[in-house]
């Protein structure tokens, strides 16, 4: 019984330390928390409709004059 009593004490104090001393909340990720633009479905959607919108336009090209 005496070593019953001794367990439970040392598993007490071993929770006890381990909420005194252990790694904090604030070091874990959050849940839903920040996420970067490379990570954003929405943000990376955006850029490649952009991209299929300049590809489809077609290169760049400087008008011509007509009077040269």
């Amino acid at each position: 019984m005496l070593y019953l009593l001794a367990l439970v004490g040392l598993v007490t104090l071993a929770v006890l330390m381990w909420k005194a001393f252990g790694p904090s909340p604030s070091t874990r990720t959050p849940v839903g928390g920040v996420r970067g633009p490379d990570d954003d479905p929405e943000f990376l959607w955006n850029v490649n409709q952009q991209t299929r919108r300049k590809q489809n336009e077609g290169p760049d090209t400087a008008p011509t004059d007509p009077s040269v």
